[in-house]
């Protein structure tokens, strides 16, 4: 059967603020799973002892990550994974595993699983501060029971899923991450080993009613507002204003379109490529470009991250992004990310990352810019659809 699939993202915090493609080491704070959120000090709040919300001392914004869980194998063994639309591989740790970084994360265990079979292929992906090795395995993967919602499939489950079993994870890169491995939303062009992604099953099994997948991403102290929704098979217009803006893909890798990006001072003069990526904390761009772009905002250099002064969020420049015709404007107060409790210290969401070529130089729209408009991914069309992200 062909349905809607909801999958309530809960958020991450980490100390790293870009995970993709730089490949920074992640070190989160720790935060329990739960379908519900609910910051301390805000009003309305559950009450404590409400064993299905979460509660959070605030906590900067700028260390946010998105994850969800998933089940794999017969009977299901359950796995908190980043939805990443920068890569296109599933991976979880192995009960083989020998890395101190699989000793506290969930371990799949194939001798468990009924419906587990061997492939057996060496599966390798570099990081910056370290490699992720292991093996290629093919198992059911299952979307546990979640909150009651019309567009909501309980069980639904994707058979003959390939995934990577990881043995090592030398390094710190994993080793204190709440998550446990990392589902890839990306093209097939994308995986590893050439194994078939996880949302092409999807599509090839009819399990979802349209080619598409949507991500709404929440800000910090939406009440009970989850950190977000993905959605598969369509979108939910209630997550956003206006009409979807239709961005063609340039390239089928990454989910690749054509920006500019201006203001009083003009940036990738021409226009130039980017990606949304869902992995992406920030927003990252060349270096040289993204120094005049935090010269421009007045951000200023503190212990490697770029900072400003809080009080001057009011009189700092607004930023458009124009894609596919259409403006996409950030305040300052969506583009800098304040830190600490109130407005202590604030952050700027840009980053300079260099990717080289012929991948490279890519912009990367990451959760900075999703937050703020409603992202719809289209395999059936090869597009993305933005709009205004509903507060």
């Amino acid at each position: 059967h062909t349905a809607f699939v909801l999958i309530p993202l809960l958020i991450l915090k980490y100390l790293s603020p870009l995970f993709h493609l730089a490949r920074q080491t992640l070190h989160p704070t720790h935060a329990p799973q739960s379908p519900r959120l609910c910051f301390v000090g805000i009003s309305g709040c559950a009450d404590p002892s409400d064993p299905q919300a979460l509660f959070w001392v605030p906590a900067p914004l700028w260390q946010m990550e998105y994850f969800g869980q998933i089940s794999i194998g017969t009977p299901p063994q359950n796995f908190t994974v980043v939805f990443d639309t920068g890569s296109s591989n599933l991976w979880v740790p192995s009960v083989y595993c020998v890395s101190k970084a699989c000793a506290a994360h969930s371990r799949f265990q194939p001798t468990q699983s009924s419906t587990y079979q061997v492939i057996g292929t060496p599966f390798s992906i570099q990081y910056g501060t370290g490699s992720l090795t292991g093996i290629i395995g093919s198992d059911q993967v299952t979307h546990p029971h979640g909150p009651p919602s019309s567009l909501q499939v309980e069980g639904l489950t994707v058979s003959n899923q390939q995934f990577a079993e990881s043995i090592s994870e030398p390094g710190k890169a994993f080793l204190d991450a709440e998550f446990d491995g990392i589902l890839g939303l990306a093209y097939p062009s994308l995986a590893v080993d050439g194994v078939t992604p996880f949302f092409d099953n999807l599509m090839a099994q009819n399990l979802v009613e349209l080619p598409i997948f949507s991500v709404y991403m929440s800000s910090y102290g939406r009440g009970f507002a989850p950190g977000g929704e993905l959605l598969f098979g369509g979108f939910d217009s209630s997550h956003f204003t206006g009409t979807l803006n239709w961005v063609p893909v340039t390239q089928q890798g990454y989910w690749q379109i054509h920006i500019q990006l201006g203001g009083t001072v003009t940036f990738c003069a021409g226009g130039c490529q980017a990606i949304v990526d869902t992995g992406t904390s920030l927003i990252a761009g060349p270096t040289k470009e993204v120094k005049e772009l935090q010269n421009l905002i007045g951000a200023v250099s503190v212990d490697g991250e770029y900072a400003v002064e809080c009080s001057n969020l009011n009189v700092m420049p607004d930023l458009t992004f124009t894609i596919n015709g259409l403006p996409y404007t950030l305040s300052a107060q969506a583009y800098t990310l304040v830190y600490g409790d109130g407005m202590a210290y604030c952050i700027s969401g840009f980053q300079g990352n260099d990717i080289p070529p012929p991948t490279g130089p890519l912009w990367i729209l990451g959760d900075v810019f999703i937050r703020q408009f409603y992202s719809v991914f289209d395999r059936g069309n090869n597009r993305v659809g933005l709009a205004p992200a509903v507060p």
